[in-house]
């Protein structure tokens, strides 16, 4: 097995509107699709549509949306051994999407918030026998540390996404992962302060690897693609410019890329030139997951 993703699922609710209301305004919006996200779940499925062996271990809930995710996990040919059921809710995220492809988006964690430690134990021997695991912060952070813990025990590379940003997230496990993938949003809240300048998030970046010891800072620049740092390296990757019709879910296609790449034995560079590739396809189709391109028919496209 390559990939173990241990992280959230949600039903995406995307309505896609002319404008963002304004506080207190009611709009009509001209469309509205339901689909299968959750950030853990998108990347799991964007490295499996690339062709990885993936697993994942999350939890759902006994509502109407589990069985239709856990059918989704399967029809991308993901291992759902560890997609465990709890009573009420499963996650859900309301999207809003406006004409220029900007987005808002309200997470109700539901049962992503019930994923424990006991379960990432149970699951231990499934994710310890896995090439890299894949991480984020929408499920209790006592469960993103258990997770950890049990690879670097096991032997097992981390990647971390910190998102959605949490100020509360502990220096010292980020330091035990491999990868550390923020965007400069979340780079600039866990380093309080703003950043806006190419020098000033790489300045940030070398702060946190220095004071950290992280092996790789990777931070995610949207159209200015993407910034490699090391202790020795710091590479800045080019985006591919497309034209956007929907950017919501592209950092999860990115990452989900960027794993598999490296799993299938890529050098970093090499695997971040190919993730903004997939992120720009992803952008350029409506949806999340819908948006995910086959590794056929990403091989096929130009941009």
């Amino acid at each position: 097995m390559d990939i173990a993703v241990v992280g959230s699922n949600n039903v995406d609710l995307i309505t896609y509107i002319d404008r963002m209301p304004k506080e207190g305004e009611t709009i009509e919006a001209p469309e509205f699709e339901m689909g299968c996200g959750g950030k853990g779940a998108n990347q799991a499925v964007a490295a499996s549509r690339l062709g990885a062996t993936v697993r994942m271990v999350t939890r759902v809930g006994n509502d109407i949306f589990a069985a239709n995710t856990v059918k989704n996990f399967d029809d991308n040919g993901i291992d759902t051994e560890w997609v465990l059921e709890t009573t009420g809710s499963s996650g859900v995220a309301p999207i809003f999407v406006d004409r220029e492809s900007n987005n808002s988006i309200i997470i109700v964690k539901g049962a992503n918030g019930l994923l424990s430690p006991q379960d990432v134990a149970d699951a231990g021997d499934a994710i310890g026998e896995c090439k890299l695991l894949v991480l984020q912060l929408e499920i209790p952070l006592e469960t993103v540390y258990a997770a950890i813990d049990l690879a670097v025990e096991r032997g097992v590379p981390v990647l971390l996404n910190p998102a959605p940003a949490d100020t509360r997230l502990d220096p010292e496990y980020v330091a035990k992962c491999t990868y550390f993938v923020p965007n400069e949003t979340e780079l600039s809240l866990l380093a309080g302060k703003d950043l806006e300048t190419i020098e000033e998030i790489t300045e940030a970046g070398k702060k946190i690897l220095a004071e950290s010891k992280l092996e790789n800072i990777i931070v995610t620049l949207g159209s200015r693609g993407s910034l490699w740092l090391t202790e020795t390296d710091e590479v800045l990757i080019d985006s591919t410019v497309v034209e956007a019709v929907d950017s919501t879910g592209a950092g999860d296609a990115f990452i989900g890329c960027f794993a598999t790449r490296i799993v299938k034995g890529d050098s970093v560079p090499d695997a971040l030139m190919t993730a903004s590739r997939y992120a720009a396809n992803s952008v350029t189709k409506r949806g999340t997951q819908y948006s995910y391109a086959t590794a056929e028919e990403f091989e096929n496209w130009a941009p």
